[in-house]
């Protein structure tokens, strides 16, 4: 039986969410002193979380099938997968920021205004997914269906449309990188 309620991971899938979201700020801001010196595989991390963003956004939607086709292992598979690769995204972007300073969008016109909005909508919807996701897969792995399928209504947008817009930041800041 589990012991921890649904009122307390919610707390803690807040508090997480919370963590992240500082925490990227933080590095946004360059309060953390990176060392001068690291690993050149650190300026290719960009392009493998446009990978991993286009990964998950391809599980999601075949997840999306997957559920309703009433194939729950597949469902089940591939939403562990994208919570994985999320995962393991999250790890590399907080590298990656830890060490590069953030890179300047460079295009001007209605492309810097398009730039912006995506990249603001991605940012926010982020930080307010993962505790969404979080929630999600707690209501599934504890075979509360109803209270997984009414959060995942809105998770699953939410999620995907980060995702999408993950790899939309990449391909439209990708020009202006400075290494």
């Amino acid at each position: 039986m589990n012991k921890i309620s649904d009122k307390a991971f919610f707390r803690i899938a807040m508090i997480v969410g919370i963590v992240v979201f500082l925490l990227v700020v933080l590095l946004n801001k360059r309060v953390l002193n990176p060392p001068s010196d690291f690993p050149d595989f650190i300026y290719k991390l960009p392009l493998l979380h446009a990978i991993i963003n286009g990964t998950c956004a391809i599980l999601l939607v075949l997840s999306l099938r997957a559920i309703k086709a009433k194939k729950i292992d597949t469902h089940k598979a591939l939403n562990l997968t994208a919570f994985g690769l999320s995962a393991l995204f999250l790890i590399s972007y907080v590298v990656y920021h830890f060490f590069v300073p953030e890179t300047t969008y460079g295009g001007t016109g209605i492309m810097r205004y398009a730039y912006y909005i995506i990249l603001i909508t991605h940012i926010v919807l982020a930080a307010i997914v993962l505790p969404m996701i979080l929630l999600s897969f707690w209501y599934a792995l504890n075979q509360k269906i109803a209270k997984h399928r009414k959060i995942v209504r809105f998770t699953f947008p939410i999620w995907l449309y980060v995702a999408v817009t993950g790899v939309l930041v990449y391909v439209m800041i990708s020009p202006y990188y400075s290494f």
